[in-house]
């Protein structure tokens, strides 16, 4: 079995629970980096005590877009994230600076231009380039994702790509497993699965990765309703295959534990 490095579990989903259990509106989920720090640092150390070796920064929509739109800077917004993940992290624990893709999509589904979606990504990286490796999670089209990714590599950090699928191994903007291996740069440092569904039908994707690349590859998908024990072995089968592993929607810290029992 390989050497299995543990991700964290969903963030935005289990922000909103804290943010209403104390009685804090509903906002965007970056927001809460400077307006309730507090409980972004406690859900990063929720996820270490649970097992996590990588916390993903409190960061997935951070982008000038959507930033600027409720009138926040995106470099502060960045770096507290960066911050945040930093003070909850235990020795060994890595910080990953966490990206998704932008809201608006590039040309031609959205109308987003390679050049604003290179300077967007670009803004984004450098602002966190204190975080231990980047993650480029949840994206669609292979395009941005090379575009994000370059930018990224750009830190020198080492950088993780992940896209989510709609239909078996295809995404909801038709691109497949090889058009994404073929639009990366050099350099990165894993690539895989994370969003699109759960155990059950992310387990022939991951293995359709493992026939067509020799990269290390990372399976963070959704929970599917199911259980933290059952969610666990439902991934038994890519145990051999994957070098990093987590949960994304409906997960929480419980999915983390079950996983380490298994994984570690």
């Amino acid at each position: 079995m390989k050497n299995i490095t543990l991700l964290d579990g969903a963030t935005g989903t289990m922000l909103w629970e804290k943010a209403q259990a104390a009685g804090l509106e509903k906002v965007s989920t970056w927001r809460y980096n400077t307006e309730a720090p507090e409980l972004v640092a406690e859900l990063h150390a929720q996820y270490v005590a649970a097992g996590s070796q990588i916390i993903y920064t409190n960061t997935f929509c951070a982008n000038r877009p959507a930033v600027s739109a409720e009138g926040f800077d995106v470099t502060d917004i960045i770096k507290s994230g960066v911050q945040l993940a930093r003070q909850s992290a235990k020795k060994g624990v890595k910080v990953a600076l966490d990206f998704g893709p932008l809201m608006n999509p590039l040309e031609p589904f959205g109308t987003t231009t390679e050049d604003d979606c290179r300077r967007f990504y670009h803004e984004m990286c450098q602002a966190g380039r204190d975080a231990d490796l980047i993650v480029l999670e949840t994206f669609m089209d292979a395009a941005s994702l090379a575009i994000a990714a370059r930018e990224a590599l750009d830190t020198g950090l080492p950088v993780l790509c992940s896209m989510s699928f709609n239909i078996g191994s295809r995404t909801f903007f038709g691109d497949g497993i090889d058009s994404m291996l073929a639009a990366l740069p050099e350099g990165i440092a894993a690539v895989g699965l994370n969003c699109s569904f759960g155990p059950e039908k992310a387990v022939p994707v991951i293995k359709e990765f493992s026939e067509k690349t020799d990269f290390p590859l990372l399976l963070k998908p959704n929970t599917a309703d199911l259980k933290p024990k059952q969610f666990a072995e439902g991934l038994l089968p890519t145990l051999p295959l994957v070098s990093y592993l987590g949960a994304c929607c409906g997960s929480s810290p419980e999915y983390i534990k079950a996983l380490k029992k298994l994984a570690v």
